[in-house]
């Protein structure tokens, strides 16, 4: 069985994505509004009615906009990176973040060697030179590439892309990356080395990293310090990896020779001080504007949308990694397995929440990689009604997490069938429910350790009670289920008949009311799933 977690009927595209993207989307049955242009107020007016937001990057999906929708479990950005995207925010509320990351790979490597190139040899000054009638043939003498070192900060997809590129115009390719082992650099030409090892070495360098704390100002008054005298730098990534700052001191004190910028830390930017400097050539965040970046992002974010839909897998997900390993064929029945324990053990324990740690133990060859969605979907089963939002697959550990809930999970291999064993603390005391997939159905085989002797089926309406053994217990409560007009449709009692024991009923409709069991039972919970 493949799985399909998430329905989606209603998309709204709220910028120009390529035309290929809303056809897509229609041609599998998803219905889809494009609407340019918003305000703020008017996305957070319109977002109520959709199921999933596709942006590129104009729309900023802030927290107000997250927290204003319905029933958004999707917001896909048809580009790379997710800047403009609160995906904390997103996560909280179980929406799905995706991107679309080789989609414009080869525009902004193109865009970037165009940079490189025009700083070697001054190219658009002397177009605008000539423009103004001049005819300056020593004022813009360049520098050939041949020979001269590149450095590559960030060895991705575009920095390889550039690598090879700019290998054919004989530069020599070095650079810095804190994922990428040096290993699969240097099968594509690139000499890996620490920041520190770079600066000095390189005639130009280019930087393809993500923006965040880590790479905020990589490049800055010291490590410009460190460059050679007219180090040549190219940013195509995001404003703000290179101080803005420092580059302006740098070009003005000649220790960097010249900057092509296609991105600024505001855009547009106000300050036109580095703009308008001799040395520095700019374009509007041109990297990914091509008709063929544009089209790719468009397909990819629309059939990435459609697969996931369909359930033939998660691509591009940035904040649900734990939904990938979902798409596997019969992994559903043990997400349902998972939820439905999850919901055995809070209703068995609802009068003596809230519970404080949960270990959740998989177990069996057939659920190795599963720990990961096995321990989602019990929080999303123990945290059901208990927290304001909605807990699904992608924010449950979260959720547990600001409810301080501490959760661990283990898993333990060799045994031939794959059960799910979920135990909670509440108090001081622990509650226990082991269950397995049986049949293709969800099944419990165990509670509180009593074992029962026929697995309970987890579908439908059930009644758990705690009680002695005795003959008498089964016609007394066949008798008040009679008398409440509930008809039991099954009935699973415990292998060992010792001390108190948990017993399960399965019921044509809950009870309107559990007191009347009380002289009957010691505890009792009843649910449906």
């Amino acid at each position: 069985i493949k799985m399909a977690p998430i329905s989606i009927k209603r998309i709204l595209i709220s910028e120009s994505v390529d035309p290929c993207c809303k056809k897509i989307l229609q041609e599998n049955g998803i219905q889809v509004t494009e609407k340019q242009n918003m305000s703020k107020d008017d996305l957070i007016a319109e977002i109520k009615d959709y199921d999933g937001l596709v942006v590129r990057s104009a729309t900023k999906v802030t927290a107000d906009v997250i927290n204003a929708t319905g029933n958004l479990q999707i917001i896909g950005r048809a580009g790379t990176g997710v800047d403009n995207v609160d995906v904390d925010t997103a996560t909280k509320k179980g929406i799905i973040v995706m991107n679309t990351p080789s989609g414009n790979t080869i525009s902004a490597a193109e865009l970037t060697c165009t940079l490189l190139m025009s700083l070697s040899r001054h190219v658009p000054q002397a177009a605008m030179s000539m423009k103004a009638g001049n005819w300056d043939r020593k004022k813009f003498m360049g520098a050939e590439m041949y020979g001269k070192i590149l450095g590559i900060v960030g060895l991705g997809r575009i920095g390889k892309e550039v690598a090879t590129r700019m290998q054919s115009f004989g530069m020599k390719t070095i650079g810095y990356d804190p994922i990428t082992p040096p290993e699969v650099t240097a099968t594509w030409g690139v000499d890996q080395m620490s920041l520190e090892q770079l600066w000095p070495q390189c005639d130009y360098i280019t930087v393809h990293t993500p923006l965040m704390p880590s790479t905020a100002g990589l490049l800055n008054d010291t490590s410009f310090a460190k460059c050679k005298k007219g180090v040549k730098v190219v940013n195509c990534a995001r404003g703000g990896i290179i101080d803005e700052d420092a580059l302006l001191r740098a070009l003005e004190s000649g220790q960097c020779g010249g900057a092509g910028l296609d991105v600024f830390v505001e855009e547009p930017p106000k300050n036109r001080a580095l703009v308008n400097h001799p040395n520095v050539i700019s374009c509007p965040h041109l990297g990914a504007s091509t008709k063929e970046a544009q089209a790719r992002c468009g397909q990819d974010i629309a059939l990435q949308i459609v697969d996931m839909v369909m359930g033939k897998g998660l691509v591009g997900a940035v904040n649900a990694q734990v939904l990938a390993s979902t798409f596997s064929p019969g992994s559903h029945q043990w997400i349902k397995l998972g939820e439905a324990v999850g919901v055995v053990l809070k209703s068995c324990t609802t009068s003596k929440q809230p519970f404080s740690q949960v270990q959740i133990t998989t177990q069996g060859d057939c659920l190795k990689g599963s720990s990961g969605y096995m321990t989602s979907a019990v929080m999303v089963g123990l945290l059901t009604d208990v927290s304001k939002s909605c807990p699904n697959l992608v924010n449950s550990l979260t959720l547990a997490k600001e409810s301080g809930i501490k959760v661990t999970r283990n898993h333990s291999e060799g045994l031939t069938q794959g059960a799910c064993e979920v135990e909670i603390s509440v108090n001081g005391s622990s509650y226990r429910a082991t269950g397995s997939v049986q049949g293709g159905a969800p099944v419990l085989l165990e509670l509180n350790h009593s074992v029962f002797r026929q697995p309970v089926s987890l579908t439908g309406n059930l009644l758990f009670l705690k009680a002695t053994a005795s003959p008498q217990l089964l016609p007394s409560v066949t008798g008040l289920l009679a008398t409440a007009g509930v008809e039991m449709e099954s009935f699973s009692a415990p292998a060992t008949r010792s001390g108190d024991q948990w017993y399960c009923v399965g019921l044509s409709s809950l009870l309107g009311d559990l007191g009347a069991l009380k002289p009957l039972v010691k505890e009792a919970a009843q649910l449906s799933v």
